[in-house]
């Protein structure tokens, strides 16, 4: 079909420009790193302001693995391997040049490469530390060219973020230059779940975890890396309600070392957030680790469970456990938490108390005083997800869910059964990445060529809205192209979907990298911001846009 052609035409013009444009030109002999992103206006590369070292180009490849998957995607769908080469290119000279002596990749949410100098920067209050959260990076890749970089990688890893073995006390900032030490050799010991820790257990610290330490059992064979990958996913499934089956975001409680009687001081050094915001009206289930609102629902039902599905699937027998892990979490979610009329999930506590409509007794962590705990929307994510697990397991269930959710956003009936009495909404406008991949997979369960005409549909408005100038943007009014964006991912999938190639791509599973830091404006205030919000500026604002709370949407 025509619109086959010009999506992929698309693909391949962003990443020859991604090529052209992208890349190091702040010296003779160029290194072959990326920057994250550019203007497509005046093709001016991605820059942080510190107020310490000033001005520098961001090169973070935590936030180009999609961009990687892409490139590798597109080498393999047009049998070209310019792309795939350039992504192996930037990794290879990371590993041979700016590797921490502890194995760590100096990248993440508080640091990365300024390409103009090749020095790792960051925020000085973030103290220059190592974090991904459910960024799930290409490990498949990065093993490609060079095999034991990655594999000590993965323990440098594992052995800047678990504080303590024994407890497993695990948290999202590691160390970095700690030597590397004997890692897996230590003796698993099962403690009981909402114990207090010093480290903060936050699901989407324990993704990374959990798939790092897994993709090298996968790769190389590593039995002791896939048993503390088991062992600490099952420490989030002990943490579930009894009853109901539902959670959990952490399965500690932060170790209060500090007092405050300012309930707007909401650092974990104070205590559990939640206890202190709702233990008086709710008592013990009142527990950062037992609270289901639209963030953690994302982490937990989104993206833990996506990442699991591709575990369990890659790994087989070995792994069949994660699976019915992660098919009986969606189940409860689904059982619980779903409002079929609304196309919504209650915020609520994991022991099924409805908070959907609760108004806050006092300020804190989730909110002011007077405000109100709204359901949020089952977005694309969910449908992914509970896709995906249908893809995998063939429940009825599952795709029941499936079908209800994209009824919910506005894709028209998915059938009364699989491929039966299908009824899609071809008039559709979703241009939703996310929702494409759900799509795809959803054909892939059922061979049935009407969910690729949504595909296809979909497909053709993610181009209307996002490419411009050679570029993906997040519309039309932006001016940064992010080149981590999921859009070309997703298009390269389509057509490799439509030509019966989806097993021979990386797969899609929803991880993705950001910076978080302070950036001095051009007035001289210093303010905490995120990469993302550098990319929603539109055209005709200045940077200072974002001072002083006044955040673009």
């Amino acid at each position: 079909m025509e619109n086959d052609r010009s999506r992929i035409n698309a693909v391949i013009e962003f990443c020859d420009n991604v090529l052209e444009n992208g890349r190091d030109r702040y010296r003779k002999n160029p290194s072959p790193l990326f920057c994250d992103g550019i203007n497509i206006d005046t093709l001016e590369q991605m820059k942080w302001n510190f107020s310490d070292i000033g001005e520098v180009v961001i090169s973070n490849l935590a936030t180009q693995q999609n961009l990687f998957r892409t490139l590798t995607s597109l080498s393999i769908l047009i049998d070209e391997p310019k792309y795939k080469n350039a992504a192996k290119d930037a990794i290879r000279y990371h590993f041979d040049h700016l590797l921490d002596k502890s194995g760590l990749i100096q990248w993440g949410g508080h640091k990365f490469i300024d390409l103009k100098t090749l020095k790792p920067v960051g925020p000085k209050e973030k103290e220059y530390v190592h974090e991904l959260k459910n960024c799930l990076p290409y490990y498949d890749l990065m093993y490609e060219v060079n095999s034991d970089v990655t594999s000590k990688f993965i323990k440098a890893f594992w052995n800047a973020h678990v504080y303590n073995w024994d407890d497993l006390d695990v948290g999202r900032h590691g160390k970095y230059g700690l030597e590397l030490g004997s890692v897996w050799n230590h003796e698993l010991v099962q403690r009981p779940p909402f114990r207090e820790s010093s480290g903060l257990s936050f699901i989407n610290t324990g993704n990374d975890l959990i798939y790092a330490a897994s993709s090298l059992y996968r790769l190389n064979g590593d039995k002791d890396a896939f048993k503390w990958a088991k062992h600490l996913a099952y420490q989030y499934v002990l943490a579930r309600d009894e009853k109901t089956g539902l959670g959990a975001y952490q399965f500690t409680q932060p170790k209060k070392t500090e007092e405050t009687d300012d309930d707007t001081n909401t650092l974990s050094k104070y205590g559990d957030r939640a206890k202190r915001q709702f233990g008086p009206e709710f008592g013990e289930v009142a527990l950062e680790a037992k609270i289901l609102r639209s963030g953690g629902a994302n982490s937990i039902y989104g993206k833990n469970a996506l990442m699991q599905l591709q575990m369990a699937k890659e790994i087989g027998e070995d792994a069949k456990d994660i699976l019915e892990w992660t098919y009986k979490g969606l189940l409860s979610f689904a059982t619980y938490a779903y409002i079929p009329e609304t196309n919504s999930f209650r915020t609520m506590f994991t022991d099924g108390t409805d908070l959907t409509g609760y108004v806050l007794k006092r300020n804190g962590y989730y909110g002011k005083a007077g405000s109100e705990f709204k359901s949020h929307s089952a977005n694309c994510g969910f449908l992914l997800s509970y896709s995906r697990a249908f893809l995998d397991t063939g429940d009825i269930e599952l795709w029941k869910m499936s079908r209800n959710i994209a009824k919910g956003n506005g894709f028209g009936e998915l059938g009364y059964e699989p491929g039966k009495g299908v009824d899609i909404n071809v008039d559709t406008k979703c241009s939703d990445p996310i929702a494409l991949f759900a799509i795809i997979d959803l054909f892939k369960a059922t061979r049935c060529k009407e969910y690729l005409k949504l595909g296809r549909v979909i497909g053709d408005n993610i181009v209307i809205r996002s490419f411009h100038k050679g570029y993906f943007i997040n519309d039309s009014t932006r001016m940064n192209a992010k080149f981590d964006n999921l859009e070309p991912f997703a298009l390269v999938s389509l057509q490799a979907a439509i030509e019966g190639k989806m097993e021979d791509i990386p797969g899609f599973i929803n991880g993705a990298g950001f910076i978080s830091g302070s950036y001095m404006f051009p007035d001289g205030t210093v303010e905490t911001i995120f990469d993302g919000e550098l990319y929603n500026l539109r055209r005709g604002e200045d940077i200072s846009t974002l001072i002083k709370g006044n955040r673009v949407q």
